[in-house]
């Protein structure tokens, strides 16, 4: 029997058609690797990645997480989702990928729901192949917020030097633009400090809202969402005793933020958030969601199709994000 010690943080290994179960093993094996790990996926196709990689580590199957990824050179793996062939069409789009790694997410929220996993960290999936699965959700945030029944929730972008929070995510920019509502930005600025609040000391953080239209509005002459939308929200944010501001012009709040005048940044749209973060490497930004009753961490990429199979994958961004969820998880 196995003697009580530290949850691990639960690892879905992602879509197999891509660099997922790649980057996974490498970051497994890491020296750097900050805590006990359980890996939610297929085993064979994991021990395929090993040899793929020339990782050394020697995949175990196991049937819960209790003292999973206390044994040097093992790598634990709890099986989930339909069977995987021995040959896969790696760098392919599929339906059969897609349902797979639903299943391994599904399965790490109930672990992390029912306090056996310490916290949630996903390798990349594919929206396409999750579509073509019948899932009907473009990304992780999306099946997470389901999953859980989270009413609230945000996607943050991080790096070293900063923090994103996205109003609206993964839809088109003209839909994202009616999606902009003052209840929704407040709701966002409300949890981007929630998140921030207990590392930020004292005074909490400074939570700055960039603007959606150039100059943020200029006063209402480029669009009036500024006005009628934004301010109103930083407004009612700072009624509540949030140290927000705002909105601010887009094309230099990030940059404030980097130097240190803000603790996070509130971004309207997807890309208006995530190139600023993305822009210094992908190895080094993790995917947080909030609003979720646990921890969830995630690579800032996508699946790399084009590398999968290679054994050339980095899986740095995946190592942050098991750092990142370690930290905002402490184990009590």
């Amino acid at each position: 029997m196995t003697a009580p010690g530290p949850r691990p943080l639960a690892v879905t290994m992602g879509d197999p058609h891509g660099i997922g179960p790649e980057i996974t093993v490498r970051a497994c094996a890491d020296p750097r690797l900050p805590a006990p790990v359980l890996v939610i996926g297929d085993p064979g196709t994991l021990a395929r990645a090993c040899r793929t990689t020339g990782t050394p580590l020697r995949v175990r199957t196991v049937t819960g997480p209790e003292g999973a990824g206390r044994t040097p050179g093992v790598l634990d793996v709890l099986p989930a989702g339909p069977a995987l062939p021995a040959r896969l069409a790696l760098g392919t789009v599929a339906a059969s990928a897609g349902a797979a790694s639903y299943a391994y997410v599904r399965h790490g929220v109930e672990l992390a729901l029912a306090g056996r996993a310490r916290a949630l960290v996903t390798a990349p999936v594919n929206k396409e192949a999750l579509h073509l699965a019948g899932i009907p959700h473009p990304g992780h945030t999306e099946i997470l917020a389901e999953l859980t029944g989270a009413r609230r929730h945000a996607m943050m972008m991080a790096n070293d030097e900063l923090r994103v929070v996205l109003v609206t995510v993964h839809q088109s920019l003209r839909t994202a633009l009616d999606a902009l509502t003052v209840e929704r930005e407040l709701d966002t600025i409300r949890l981007a400090h929630e998140a921030l609040r207990d590392r930020a000391g004292d005074t909490g953080p400074r939570i700055a809202v960039a603007g959606l239209n150039p100059h943020a509005g200029e006063n209402g002459l480029f669009g009036r969402e500024d006005l009628d939308v934004i301010a109103p929200a930083v407004r009612a944010a700072r009624a509540e005793g949030i140290d927000a501001s705002g909105p601010w012009p887009a094309d230099t709040v990030f940059l404030r933020a980097r130097r240190g005048e803000f603790d996070a940044v509130v971004a309207q749209y997807h890309d208006q958030g995530l190139i600023p973060v993305k822009y210094p490497g992908l190895e080094h930004g993790v995917n947080i969601t909030l609003g979720l009753p646990f921890v969830r961490t995630s690579v800032d990429h996508g699946t790399a199709f084009d590398l999968a199979g290679t054994g050339t994958a980095d899986h740095t961004s995946l190592l942050t994000a098991l750092r990142h969820a370690t930290a905002l998880a402490p184990e009590r």
